[in-house]
């Protein structure tokens, strides 16, 4: 499956989701909800974003953070956590999912809107 056909699957699976939208940036798609960004797809792979409340759950399943390597070395970006294939397939299970990542991205956001106005 190409990574446009991916994103227009997850997208179709998130359908019972307000306002999904998703938009190229860099080598990927970020996935957003009411403008804020919860997910990214980086080839067929989704990732959602997670903080240390979230994180745990994600590495009991077995998912690993967005990585990728640059001259230095390799780069891990635990901000981002893997989604399992058999979630992605589930849109219950994976509806489930994307709503607590859009919470922790929406907090997320708050907190820098929050800072960067002090």
């Amino acid at each position: 499956m190409s990574t446009a056909g991916f994103v227009d699957f997850v997208v179709e699976q998130l359908a019972s989701m307000e306002r999904v939208s998703a938009k190229r940036f860099f080598g990927g798609v970020g996935l957003s909800a009411n403008s804020v960004q919860f997910a990214m797809v980086m080839g067929n792979s989704l990732y959602f974003t997670v903080d240390d409340t979230t994180r745990p759950k994600y590495e009991q399943m077995g998912s690993v953070c967005f990585s990728y390597t640059t001259r230095k070395g390799r780069v891990q970006v635990k901000k981002y956590f893997q989604v399992p294939a058999e979630v992605i397939e589930d849109p219950v299970a994976l509806v489930a999912l994307a709503r607590e990542a859009v919470d922790v991205a929406h907090k997320s956001k708050t907190r820098s809107t929050k800072k960067s106005a002090a």
